[in-house]
């Protein structure tokens, strides 16, 4: 035999629903403050252990913070000719943009947006010679982490 509900009044849902849609604000709002590390506490290592982990074939790689506009630069003494992939990320927020230059003449440039996304550039070396890569943001801090392999 069914069960007859008592008839529920208009007035109880609408506040039923208030206060539903107020809990959910205040579980959100709580997520949202939890505790996030700091790009300036952030432990570089562990970070770059996942998001880009380092290869034995790189001829140059690098990571690590930019907290200013400043560019951070890295240099190689002797790069071989050839074919050469960079993979570049970075984590934070807008930006990172990294240049890649041969005996101080630009061969390339590369971003990425800084959600941890991966992004791929590649890069022909004429000749041997001086290599740096340089990585700098408008939109620091942040993280970053890129590496140059001989492309397969």
């Amino acid at each position: 035999m069914p069960v007859a509900c008592p008839p529920i009044s208009r007035a109880l849902v609408a506040s039923r629903a208030v206060g539903a849609a107020t809990s959910a604000a205040v579980i959100l709002a709580v997520t949202a403050c939890s505790p996030v590390v700091s790009v300036e506490n952030a432990d570089v290592p562990q970070w770059r252990a996942t998001a880009l982990p380092s290869d034995s074939r790189a001829v140059l790689q690098d990571s690590g913070k930019i907290l200013n506009r400043n560019r951070i630069v890295q240099a190689a003494s002797s790069i071989p000719a050839g074919d050469y992939t960079l993979t570049i990320t970075c984590d934070g927020s807008g930006k990172a943009f990294f240049a890649v230059t041969l005996d101080g003449k630009e061969l390339t440039e590369a971003g990425a947006a800084c959600n941890g996304s991966r992004e791929t550039a590649k890069i022909t070396v004429p000749k041997a010679g001086r290599m740096e890569i340089s990585a700098s943001s408008v939109d620091a801090p942040l993280l970053y982490a890129y590496q140059l392999v001989p492309a397969r």
